[in-house]
């Protein structure tokens, strides 16, 4: 049971985000009915779930938003902010039960009770009256066949005739075939439905833990036939179970099924749903189709349902091309998911633990190999590394996943802050399917929302203001995220105030951490904002003003080996570029030696190599070329030993649009790097990133680029002189 509900909470954590998206996106406007379908089918499947594992709570609570859901798409109500925003207030009602579930609660406190009551009541308040939720007609017992009819008008030519016989072992199971009569309930009304209790054996030969079941029933509803499919789809392997649309004779419906392929069924589906053709022509349709292959049934080429419509007029072609198209995607779509399994993270991380073994192993493997100076073993282990090579990328590509999903969570932020705030603000959403580390995505939500709410509190001015400014009175805020240099830009901006240098650095001023005297430059009074505790909010409140958002930006951006850089323009708005690695576990590297030690440089981010002479007043510029870029020495940084050698050479290395150089004693060539975390007590040193394992077993440091850069740039190893070293090639 455990390993169930597991399995459950998972799926439905999916199911919710998807609710979500999708209530966001009918808010904002989307029309599109498959969106609200798939809203519909979500809580559907979480309530018929939470049945299954006996989770009764939330079979019902979910229960009540499919009743509103329904309406929604049978067009009974029409979408509405705050009939939304009581609709994600159930979602997060369901999370909420959920995580008691998680803790080892399955049955609700008395707090989750009442919420639930509350939001219950509040929207029967909205939409003035409770949707009706229509139970089947319990069944009788009787010797044969007995059925129950409801107290309707609707004839059951309108409705769609479902036959369903459960399996033998449907209870052991842990199903209960009511169950599915209930939750069939939920896609209209049942009109009739008949027991089939004929299979039932004598009394001696009656196992009692099996099922005999079979019922016949009557549904109206403007499900379509996939629709009520799917509540059978626990059992579906287990049981017969035939759907025949309404309007017709169900002896022909009967024939129709078993004479016709599935997929011409489905193509009149969707010419009904899409008031292509009515339910009539279908059925006329079906019947020409069935006599067409009775006539000929040894043609090569069998008739196709689409043909017949067009040659008889009953549709136009180009309609049944469209519906063709669209079941083509929806065959697609299944035959993907078809495709795709499921695996835990867990174990992901192991593999690639296990590849970055082998590439240690067959780095050191390589190195016996060269100092044997045998040509056969030379050869054998090319051949293993260039197969650890491609193991290493299909293993990395395993753990990519598509930043979209992160930050199509921050469209309920922003909508619910900007109500709070009394603001109206639009998301925008770029790059959403860039790929990156599963390790890196995971950790970079909480860097995101922090930089979203500042620029909610801080840079997007209130609607009067903006109006007088010439503004929209909308605010705009831009998540992008693209590929660049071997890394990952993500980008957060806002069309706001911008952020004011002169506040900043009184602010600053004020806490001691600048002199009045001492002079900033742009980029450096900006970088203030990142100091923990810095904050120019004149007030605390449930948004910011603590100081400790920013702080919390830059530290976790560097605990995953990227930067931040600010970018503003007062008046018009900020813009944070976060610049992050693809992966956190293996990366190509280039191994560079000083002294004694080796270190090993990302190599996405080096330019080019060169020899370097340098005068013997070692300023700390290089002439490039007649660019000039800072440099400094890893031999003064780190304190190596020795003295330096008379050649030296010099990584020129890039981060964003920034360039530097970093000068070392020797050139080692590329190396792929698995990348190991530094124990707590090593994690301040400034320019070190982690470090690896070499083939002889020696430990290498890797260097952290962007902070060797600001070193560099700060001149914090050596005295400030102007530009006299060169570097040759």
């Amino acid at each position: 049971m455990d390993e169930i509900l597991a399995a459950f909470t998972e799926d439905a954590h999916d199911l919710i985000e998807a609710m979500e998206s999708g209530l966001l996106a009918l808010e904002e406007g989307d029309c599109d009915p498959d969106t609200l379908n798939a809203v519909f089918r979500a809580a559907h499947t979480i309530k018929g779930d939470a049945g299954i594992v006996d989770l009764v709570h939330i079979e019902k609570f979910a229960h009540v938003l499919e009743n509103y859901l329904d309406q929604l798409r049978n067009g009974a109500l029409q979408v509405s902010r705050p009939l939304v925003t009581l609709l994600l207030g159930g979602c997060d009602h369901i999370k909420a039960l959920f995580a008691d579930v998680v803790a080892g609660r399955m049955e609700p406190g008395s707090d989750l009770i009442d919420a639930g009551a509350a939001l219950s009541a509040a929207l029967r308040t909205l939409v003035d009256g409770t949707p009706a939720a229509v139970a089947p007609t319990s069944p009788q017992n009787a010797p044969a066949a007995t059925a129950a009819a409801t107290a309707t008008d609707i004839p059951l030519s309108d409705c769609w005739h479902i036959t369903v016989r459960f399996g033998a072992d449907t209870f052991r199971n842990g199903m209960d075939p009511l169950d599915f009569l209930r939750f069939l309930g939920s896609k209209g009304e049942v009109v009739r439905t008949t027991t089939w209790i004929d299979r039932i054996p004598a009394a001696d030969d009656m196992d009692p833990e099996s099922c005999y079941l079979g019922f016949e029933i009557h549904l109206h509803s403007r499900a379509a036939k996939e629709e009520i499919e799917k509540v059978f789809d626990f059992v579906r392997d287990a049981c017969e179970l035939t759907v025949l649309p309404p309007g017709s004779r169900v002896g022909d419906y009967i024939q129709t099924i078993v004479d016709l392929p599935e997929e011409a069924m489905r193509l009149g589906e969707i010419l009904v749903k899409s008031d292509a053709l009515t339910r009539a022509d279908l059925d006329r349709g079906l019947e020409l189709l069935r006599a067409a292959e009775a006539a000929a049934p040894d043609t090569a080429v069998a008739p196709h349902l689409g043909q017949i419509l067009v040659e008889r007029q009953m549709v136009q072609p180009e309609i049944v091309e469209a519906a063709a198209v669209k079941q083509q995607q929806i065959s697609a779509r299944k035959a993907e998911e078809a495709r795709q399994i499921r695996v835990q993270t867990e174990k992901l991380d192991q593999l690639i633990d296990l590849v970055g073994e082998m590439v240690v192993s067959s780095a050191a493997a390589n190195l016996l190999a060269q100092k044997s100076r045998r040509s056969d073993l030379m050869e054998a282990n090319s051949g293993l590394a260039r197969l650890v090579e491609r193991m290493r990328e299909f293993s990395l590509q395993l753990r990519m996943v598509q930043i979209g999903e992160t930050f199509n969570r921050f469209r309920r932020v922003v909508r619910d802050m900007a109500r709070d705030m009394n603001r109206d603000i639009d998301l925008v959403i770029r790059g959403g399917e860039t790929e990156l580390d599963k390790s890196v995505v995971e950790k970079i939500g909480d860097p995101l929302m922090h930089l979203i709410r500042n620029a909610l509190d801080h840079g997007i001015e209130p609607a009067a203001r903006r109006a007088a400014l010439g503004k929209p009175a909308a605010g705009r805020i831009e998540l992008n995220a693209y590929h660049e240099t071997g890394g990952i830009v993500i980008e957060v901006a806002d069309d706001g105030a911008g952020l004011d240098k002169e506040r900043i650095f009184a602010k600053a001023l004020e806490r001691g951490l600048v002199q009045a005297d001492q002079v900033l430059s742009d980029q450096e009074i900006f970088d203030l904002i990142f100091v923990a505790g810095f904050s120019t909010a004149e007030k605390v409140t449930n948004i910011s003003g603590r100081g400790v958002g920013m702080d919390v930006v830059r530290s976790n951006i560097s605990a995953l080996r990227g930067s931040v850089e600010v970018q503003t323009q007062p008046g018009l708005g900020s813009r944070f570029v976060i610049r992050l690695p693809l992966t956190m576990a293996i990366i190509d590297g280039f191994l560079v030696g000083v002294g004694r030690a080796c270190y090993v440089i990302p190599l996405d981010m080096v330019v080019e190599c060169m020899e370097f002479r340098g005068a013997a007043s070692d300023s700390h510029y290089l002439n490039l070329r007649g660019e000039v870029l800072p440099f400094l020495r890893l031999r003064e940084l780190f304190g190596a030993d020795g003295t330096r050698p008379v050649r030296e050479n010099v990584v020129v290395v890039k981060s964003g649009k920034a360039k530097a150089g970093i000068v070392v004693d020797a050139l080692l060539g590329e190396f792929q790097t698995v990348i190991k975390p530094l124990a707590t007590i090593f994690r301040h040193l400034r320019g070190v990133a982690g470090s690896t394992i070499l083939g002889t077993g020696d430990v290498a440091l890797i260097l952290d680029v962007p902070a060797l850069m600001t070193l560099a740039n700060a001149g914090e190893t050596r005295a400030a002189a102007p530009p006299s070293a060169a570097i040759q090639p």
